[in-house]
């Protein structure tokens, strides 16, 4: 008895506690100072400053459309090479999948369904970081992408890009129509309400729209009629309007730009304007030139690229030639009369190549040009010569919006314009090639739209030590060597699909 006695008391005592600590429990053991959620505005501007060009848009998609070189061997060989660097060729799939596409994904999936205007922008942003992503390599996972732990897919299925882009359109349709005024508060973006943009919705509609525009006119080699049918839903839903609706990430001191902080610190003399690019802004005396370059004159080293040996006179220019590199440049440089290939000329490391220079993604003057070869192309309604003079002008006037002295009067511009129409027959190639200028390192889109168009009209790297075996120009870049340790059997299943794993191999809208 006395045993039981003591039992019964004992239980009572367990009891007495367990329902005591149960009270308040997940109250008790909440910390009050730890995120238990992210709001999804954080996670869209997350994104956003991620999705900010790097070192690699150096490496390889300016050099590959020759707007940058650098004749420089070594950790940075690339496109000036035509040879596959697998620790650069990694950089877009980096930066997109481990940063931008999984605050993106996260965001999509845990939003309030209210917040209609906040779910329409993480959708577009997230077409756009995709489109980056599958314009770089083809196949990749996309409808599994993100989901590692929202539903437990370590290890997602590559989709082909056909049905990648089928889904971008219908995201990019779908988010912007949903885009209401009327609607919820997105006022702490900083893509608009960021830069004091009143109507932020709007501006995120048009900008929802251009990509539309953008994403149709990739599919104009591969599928003409869904390429029309979706560029005039883009342009009837309204496409931008104005330079202010940019999409541009802006830079300042707590947040440096990736291209200026390299150029400025220990790849200050290793990158250059490429010859051809030169040319063409010298042959057709553009004003941009002018704000672009700087040429260090009798340079023979970088400690000689000091501000008192700057020139920034457009006809003093000399773009550095592809198809050398450090060991042969130097005897070309001498044989042209300057005093060593550091004596070419640079990006403006102060202006254009600034750490606090801003960072255009998707412009005004480019939706311009696109909606300007729609018209020619009669797939929708305009004047293809007043809407290619206008992105032009539009992109003379966006240097207004560099730091320095960069910008273009009004007479330049007209002056410019005065001369420069659309040529019968060459419309095409003019169009073109003013998106290449348009698109000056924003190296993704140039070399995108390079690849769909055909232009600008440039020759081939000569360089002698190319690994490219069929092409060329280099038309994807290979898939980063971790995919092939974690995620082998999806890869190679893509690769089956698409092709073999190298430079030469071309995306589905490219053929």
């Amino acid at each position: 008895m006395k045993n039981t006695t003591k039992y019964i008391f004992g239980t009572c005592i367990a009891l007495a506690l367990f329902v005591s600590c149960d009270k308040d429990f997940e109250e008790i053991n909440t910390d009050p100072v730890r995120l238990t959620e992210i709001d999804g505005t954080f996670q869209l501007n997350r994104a956003i400053i991620g999705s900010s060009p790097g070192y690699n848009n150096f490496t390889y998609e300016e050099e590959i459309v020759r707007h940058m070189t650098t004749p420089f061997q070594g950790v940075g060989s690339g496109g000036n090479f035509n040879q596959d660097n697998r620790q650069r060729t990694a950089g877009n799939w980096r930066d997109g999948f481990q940063t931008t596409i999984k605050n993106l994904v996260d965001g999509i999936a845990n939003i309030d369904p209210e917040s209609t205007n906040l779910l329409s922008m993480l959708r577009i942003w997230r077409a756009h970081e995709f489109m980056v992503l599958t314009d770089t390599y083809g196949d990749i996972p996309y409808f599994e992408a993100g989901k590692g732990f929202l539903e437990q897919i370590p290890f997602p299925v590559y989709d082909p890009q056909e049905a990648i882009y089928d889904d971008i359109l219908k995201e990019l349709e779908e988010a912007s129509a949903a885009l209401n005024p009327a609607g919820d508060a997105v006022d702490q973006e900083i893509m608009y309400a960021g830069q004091g943009v009143g109507d932020n919705i709007s501006a995120w509609k048009r900008l929802g729209y251009s990509l539309m525009l953008r994403a149709a006119m990739r599919l104009s080699k591969v599928n003409p009629a869904k390429a029309q049918e979706f560029v005039a839903k883009a342009i009837a839903g309204g496409i931008m309007t104005s330079n202010e609706d940019n999409a541009a990430i802006w830079h300042d001191a707590s947040f440096r730009n990736e291209l200026g902080t390299n150029l400025n610190g220990g790849q200050a003399p290793f990158y250059y304007i490429e010859r051809e690019f030169m040319d063409y802004l010298q042959d057709n005396n553009d004003p941009r030139l002018g704000r672009i370059a700087v040429r260090y004159i009798g340079a023979t080293s970088g400690a000689d690229q000091i501000p008192e040996n700057a020139n920034y006179d457009p006809a003093e220019q000399r773009g550095l030639p592809q198809g050398f590199d450090n060991t042969t440049i130097d005897p070309i440089a001498i044989s042209e009369g300057l005093a060593s290939f550091f004596d070419y000329s640079q990006l403006d490391r102060e202006r254009l190549g600034g750490p606090e220079a801003p960072a255009f993604m998707v412009t005004y003057s480019q939706t311009l040009l696109l909606h300007a070869e729609a018209a020619f192309r009669g797939w929708a309604a305009g004047d293809a010569n007043v809407l290619y003079q206008a992105g032009i002008r539009a992109h003379m006037e966006q240097f207004a919006d560099w730091p320095g002295d960069t910008t273009i009067s009004e007479a330049e511009i007209q002056a410019f314009l005065d001369t420069h129409a659309l040529t019968p027959g060459s419309e095409l190639e003019d169009i073109n090639t003013q998106y290449w200028v348009s698109a000056f390192l924003n190296g993704h889109e140039g070399w995108a739209n390079f690849r769909r168009s055909g232009f600008p009209d440039i020759a081939p790297n000569p360089y002698p030590g190319s690994e490219l075996q069929t092409e060329e120009f280099i038309r994807r870049l290979t898939y980063p060597d971790t995919e092939r340790t974690v995620n082998l059997g999806n890869l190679e299943a893509a690769i089956s699909r698409q092709g073999p794993d190298i430079l030469d191999t071309r995306v589905w809208w490219d053929n």
